[in-house]
């Protein structure tokens, strides 16, 4: 039996409008890419400390924080048995990391429909990934409401940093697909915004953030 008899879409009586009407300001999906170490997390926590202080209503999905619940791991997931954790675990081969964008995108946006800044700070190293939660977000949005910083840096200066010595790992051979060094990364060809992280701080970083969004209109 086709899946349309079981799946429809409830309008709901409380619109996205009214929702960014009493928020005082519109929601969209600010999504943060760049490899380990570059400083998304850093700069995103910033942005999200900055506008939570001026009263906008945001919050922050964060890569690793997410592979604790929404996309654990298989190993994670043992307790409800191996046939369940290995169908629904989420590991770091490409069609995993793949889902695991889409999942995020998906929350994403439900964040951004009810008014909310959303922010995202992930590798997410594939573009075909991250387009089509641009697509996602702004099919059901408009466009505009997906906001694409790229946080470059030179792979050397991530891999200087390396906080969670993965770039190590991966050099001696214990961790195998990493983004960056036996795996690619591929940037952002037109992002909204691009943020020179081995050149400024965190704070500049972040007021370049804020800045974009009071010029574009997305907050006061």
């Amino acid at each position: 039996m086709s899946e349309r008899i079981h799946v429809t879409w409830h309008p709901h009586h409380v619109s996205r409008e009214s929702r960014e009407r009493l928020n005082g300001h519109r929601g969209c999906v600010v999504w943060f890419t760049g490899l380990s170490g570059c400083g998304k997390s850093t700069v995103a926590n910033e942005v999200d400390y900055r506008l939570h202080q001026a009263g906008i209503h945001t919050f922050l999905l964060d890569g690793d924080n997410i592979r604790h619940g929404l996309n654990a791991s298989p190993e994670r997931l043992r307790h409800y048995g191996d046939a369940y954790a290995d169908r629904f675990g989420l590991g770091f081969s490409e069609e995993d990391r793949c889902e695991n964008i889409r999942r995020i995108g998906a929350v994403a946006e439900l964040f951004a429909s009810a008014g909310l800044i959303a922010l995202t700070a992930f590798v997410s190293p594939y573009r075909h990934d991250r387009q089509a939660v641009r697509r996602w977000v702004e099919e059901q949005g408009a466009p505009g409401d997906f906001v694409e910083v790229f946080v470059d840096a030179p792979l050397a200066v991530c891999e200087s940093r390396d906080p969670k010595g993965l770039y190590k790992k991966a050099r001696a051979g214990e961790i195998k697909g990493f983004t960056g060094i036996d795996d690619p990364y591929e940037p952002p060809e037109h992002p909204e915004l691009v943020l020179k992280s081995a050149e400024h701080s965190p704070p500049e970083l972040a007021e370049q953030v804020t800045e974009f969004l009071r010029r574009t209109g997305k907050i006061q």
